[in-house]
């Protein structure tokens, strides 16, 4: 039993490492780093960490490796990658790996922490608590890193019948589409969710790169705010 969560920070940039390690202190979390990826492994060898900030780009292994290797000898590691260099590609190959999210460069310390507390409140989550919009969205982002797609496409589409008048869950039910290639039907929840509201970032920024011919760029999961008791 792990009362305290333990990060490792894996990233060959000596500031990057030290940025994030500063970020973090605020949240009491037990913090080690790595230079690469063969050091990380060494690390994981000789002690548990919950969750793992690993740079897709690292010297000798790359981060994808090291993922990879992670999700297969410690699957209760939470991965999240860290990258300047995301291709939809690799955002598409990393979540069906496993990872749980993705934060590119440049980034400020806050998004660090906002994004680590969000990990660290969906392990937290019960799937018996499905009478929430958002705790179904959480479920089916934490359905993706646990390596059921199917139970990430029921929990979307529950949260839609819940309230489809919010644009998260048809984001969330086009990325999914548009990780499982089937592109016709990721475009048209983008476009739902943006008729829902113009000025939903995440969907705005799904389908302009869904619908470019190079489709650079992340595939945007999407957040929002906390509901209102």
């Amino acid at each position: 039993m792990h009362t305290k969560y333990s990060i490792l920070v894996v990233d060959d940039e000596k500031n990057i490492r030290l940025t994030l390690v500063q970020a973090l202190e605020a949240l009491d979390l037990e913090i080690d780093t790595a230079i690469n990826g063969e050091e990380a492994l060494s690390k994981l060898k000789e002690r548990f960490f919950k969750i793992i900030l690993l740079d897709l780009k690292l010297p000798g292994m790359d981060g994808m490796e090291v993922l990879r290797r992670v999700r297969k000898m410690y699957p209760e590691c939470r991965v999240v990658i860290i990258s300047a260099h995301g291709t939809i590609e690799s955002a598409v190959e990393a979540l069906k790996l496993g990872a749980v999210d993705f934060i590119e460069k440049p980034f400020v310390p806050k998004e660090i922490r906002e994004l680590v507390s969000k990990v660290i409140e969906r392990e937290k989550i019960s799937d018996q608590n499905t009478d929430s919009y958002t705790t179904l969205i959480e479920l089916a982002k934490k359905s993706i890193w646990e390596g059921d797609t199917v139970s990430s496409f029921e929990f979307s589409r529950k949260a839609i019948s819940l309230d489809p008048y919010r644009p998260e869950g048809f984001n969330f039910l086009g990325a999914l589409e548009e990780m499982s290639g089937n592109m016709i039907d990721a475009q048209k929840h983008y476009r739902t969710a943006l008729s829902l509201d113009p000025t939903y970032e995440p969907a705005r920024k799904n389908l302009s790169r869904a619908t470019s011919w190079e489709k650079k760029g992340n595939i945007i999961l999407g957040s929002f705010e906390k509901e209102e008791e």
